[in-house]
Formats: structure tokens, C-alpha cells, sequence
């Protein structure tokens, strides 16, 4: 397959032992009952092989729609997958899900999301502090706060349950960009996706995250003050890329090209996995 023939929302990329693998959220289940997730797998990033699939509800998982935004992190010689899960009994949340290579199977560590069991949540990432301390950092929906939240929360060790409370670290109305939706009771709504931890050259951690702006749905940058995960967060002022695309992260491709990956545009059944080069 060619990259414009893979339909996926929030695209990840893992380059491992000289092949990329392509991960997102399937396109045509995205909205509605959703059984699974895939993997595309090449050695460029225009060729692809697959769908492969990586993850299937047998009828024993909890969750059986909205599959969303899966990642694949290397952690300590294994694969682990964050992604977001709902069904109609039980909220919106992370689970964490593990296999032995990056094709899978993938198989839950836990029973259930690790995000609290009264929150609506999504968009899960994996980040270890300077500390060595694992963190998940999420979003708290706007479908349930209005004013959308990008929380940080404290891992187990073994990444099966929270060590710790959610910490918000910002919220949409901080980004003067955010242009919020305002429902029929006159709440302002702002959204946060996808959040994603990049280490500048300079020292400074920085997050990706989306929201929707003057021009669509857009990528955008927030900043910490220390450096840390623990640090307090500033959105940065204007959008990454703010023409209808977002939900990213970063990625070094083979030829040392550091790249940002987002879906583009945002409107369903055209999203498609967009690479551009990426300097901080």
C-alpha cells in the first residue's frame, strides 16, 4: 500500500531494527463499534505492507467502540501499546496493552483502563521523568470538563496502575489560539488530543498536543519550565501546523531526518498520515 491508501487517524510511527511500523486509529470504525487495531510496516515511508492486524476483541474485552490513537513504546525490551477505549457501561480510558514484538499480539496488563474509572479520558502517552518514574499523560475529555485538560498521572512500575493522582498541567483556554465551540447552555468548550513528549536540543521538554483553531483542527506545541515532567506548562502562543491536522508526535526516520507525522486532513473518510520534516 501506498501512504495516501491508508486510512488512519492519530498515526505513530515506531522505527525499529530498520523497518517503520504505522500504527493510528482505523478510519472507518473511528465513530462507532470498533473490534481491533493494525500495523503497517515498511522500510520507507511511501510502501507499506499490511494491514496487520495487532489487536482484536475476541468478545472478552470490556470495551467494543472508539478505538482510538494507539502508541507503541519500547519499554524495557517489550512493546507496550496505550491506547483509548470506551463501551456504553464503562467511561472512556487508557489501557495498556503488551506484546513481545511490534506486530503483536498485543494482550491487556490490566483490568481496565488505569485512568480513573470517573473520568472521561484519552489520547494516553508513556513518559519516564528525569527521575525514572513513569508517567501517563492524557487528556481529560471537554466532553466532561468543558475546558479540556492535559493531566499527568504516576505509573506502577509495572505499568498496571495509577501510583498517584492526576496533576493537570494545562487546559485549552490557556492557548490564545483555541477556538472553542459553545454548546446550547452557553458552555465554552476547548478540546485537547493527543499529547506527545519531545526532548528539544536544548534541553527543554516539549508536548504536542491538538485542539481546533481559526483554520480547523490543528497541531500545537506546550512547553515545560523545568524541563521535567513535574514542571509547570505553557502552550505556546500559535499553532504548529494549523491548517485542518493534528494529533502528531516526532520521530527520527533512518536517514536522520527528524520528522512530525499528523492526520490530514480531519474530516472522515479522508485522514490520511502526513510526514513532514520538523525542526524545533
Amino acid at each position: 500500500m501506498k501512504t495516501n491508501e491508508i486510512h488512519v487517524r492519530d498515526p505513530f510511527v515506531l522505527p525499529w531494527e530498520g523497518k517503520y511500523y504505522l500504527y493510528g486509529t482505523r478510519g472507518p470504525t473511528c465513530w462507532g463499534l470498533a473490534d481491533g487495531f493494525d500495523v503497517y510496516v515498511g522500510k520507507d515511508l511511501e510502501n507499506w505492507e499490511g494491514p496487520i492486524e495487532i489487536f482484536h476483541n475476541d468478545g472478552s474485552f470490556w470495551a467494543d467502540r472508539e478505538y482510538w490513537a494507539p502508541e507503541v513504546h519500547v519499554i524495557d525490551g517489550a512493546f507496550y501499546m496505550f491506547a483509548s477505549f470506551h463501551s456504553p457501561n464503562r467511561r472512556r480510558g487508557t489501557q495498556i496493552l503488551r506484546a513481545e514484538k511490534p506486530t503483536g499480539p498485543f494482550v491487556p496488563i490490566s483490568d481496565g483502563p488505569v485512568t480513573p474509572a470517573d473520568w472521561e479520558c484519552l489520547d494516553g502517552t508513556f513518559f519516564r521523568s528525569k527521575d525514572g518514574d513513569p508517567y501517563l499523560v492524557f487528556c481529560h475529555e471537554w466532553l466532561q470538563v468543558h475546558d479540556g485538560e492535559v493531566c499527568a498521572m504516576k505509573l506502577t512500575p509495572d505499568l498496571k496502575a495509577a501510583a498517584g493522582e492526576p496533576r493537570v498541567l494545562f487546559r485549552a483556554s490557556q492557548a490564545p489560539w483555541v477556538v472553542p465551540s459553545v454548546d446550547k447552555d452557553g458552555n465554552k468548550n476547548g478540546v485537547t488530543d493527543g499529547p506527545w513528549l519531545h526532548r528539544c536540543p536544548d534541553g527543554r521538554l516539549m508536548m504536542l498536543w491538538s485542539s481546533h483553531g481559526k483554520d480547523g483542527y490543528a497541531q500545537a506545541a506546550a512547553y515545560s519550565d523545568n524541563g521535567d515532567i513535574t514542571g509547570n506548562w505553557t502552550p505556546a502562543a500559535e499553532p504548529i501546523f494549523g491548517r485542518d491536522g493534528g494529533h502528531g508526535m516526532i520521530f527520527r526516520d533512518f536517514e536522520g531526518v527528524q520528522r512530525l507525522v499528523l492526520h490530514a486532513p480531519n474530516e472522515n473518510p479522508y485522514e490520511r498520515p502526513v510526514f513532514l520534516p520538523f525542526e524545533e
